[in-house]
């Protein structure tokens, strides 16, 4: 087993081998650019590890490694557009460095890029590496959405919120560990496991970046701070704000919800507060500990060794402690 460096540095060289930049420019550039604006390449390193974990030389599993890291970013890139986003990883999103019509046309081509990458596997496990894939993007484009339908819906549940954050997030974490699965020949028991354990993270993933969205460091989360509340995104801090809050700090909180000012400052830091004062923040974090836990307990069933089944532990619990 490698160390999660040895994973991420194995990763990003076999990354900038591919980023080539071809003609046309103007198609090519800006693929290049969000792909080499870091990040955490969080799924990428899930696939190898687990294609590791599951006893296959884990190099096997980096074409399916970059097409997951390919896809998330083409996600990205359109996400944004729709979000208006000015940042992404801390620097202009594709569409404000080039324009709305360059982000949907290379966001489109980062797709299909993702798909070809397939191609250098044979057989069955092509096969199935293609049929998650197809599976998992459909899921994605549903949960997206399902996240601009909840904008402009005042009635979204809890239950709701979740079902999008696990199609939005969840199952690209879930997919990418089951693919080095496959590639590893794992039992079908086995793949499947391993899916829910990063289903269960992904969702803990995502609370924890809605929660690093009102109350991370501007200077490390790499993204607008107080972005979905710009947004009026109905996360599962305001959900449970509106849960929990008194009547008085429900009509304020709804009718935050309901503007969007020039300068946002104010709506930010007053929305923050009530979050804060309703126990929502707090009710927050202990739901990522859940899902946390989840994940952890699917850990038991794998037929892996002890050491394994550590070091995806650490893995989880790192995820959960960061400030990015």
């Amino acid at each position: 087993m490698q160390r999660i460096e040895d994973y991420r540095k194995e990763f990003i060289a076999y990354l900038e081998l591919n980023l080539a930049l071809k003609e046309p420019i103007n198609l090519y550039e800006p693929i290049t650019y969000i792909l080499s604006l870091g990040g955490k390449r969080l799924r990428p390193i899930l696939t190898l590890m687990t294609a590791d974990i599951f006893g296959s030389d884990y190099k096997k599993a980096l074409d399916a490694a970059l097409a997951v890291e390919v896809f998330h970013n083409f996600s990205l890139v359109h996400d944004d557009i729709m979000d208006d986003a000015p940042l992404r990883r801390g620097k202009a999103t594709v569409h404000e460095k080039w324009d709305i019509n360059t982000g949907i046309l290379s966001g489109d081509a980062m797709l299909i890029n993702a798909y070809q990458l397939f191609e250098n596997y044979e057989g069955e496990v092509f096969r199935n590496l293609a049929k998650l894939f197809s599976k998992t993007a459909i899921e994605v484009c549903e949960g997206q959405q399902y996240d601009v339908d909840f904008e402009t819906r005042d009635d979204v549940t809890i239950p709701e919120y979740l079902k999008m954050i696990e199609y939005k997030t969840a199952v690209l974490v879930g997919a990418a560990m089951k693919m080095g699965a496959i590639i590893a020949n794992a039992s079908m028991e086995g793949q499947e496991n391993i899916y829910e354990f990063g289903r269960n993270l992904g969702i803990a993933f995502q609370l924890q970046d809605d929660y690093l969205d009102a109350f991370g460091d501007p200077k490390t989360f790499g993204k607008q701070v107080g972005g979905d509340i710009i947004e009026n995104k109905k996360t599962f801090l305001y959900l449970k704000a509106l849960e929990q809050s008194a009547p008085e700090q429900v009509s304020e909180l709804e009718h935050l919800f309901s503007i969007q000012p020039a300068d946002a400052t104010g709506k930010i830091e007053t929305v923050k507060s009530i979050f804060l004062e309703s126990g929502a923040a707090e009710r927050t974090q202990q739901e990522i500990a859940i899902y946390t836990e989840k994940a952890f307990v699917v850990l038991t069933k794998l037929e892996i060794s002890e050491e394994k089944k550590l070091l995806l532990k650490k893995f989880g619990e790192s995820l959960m402690q960061r400030k990015v």
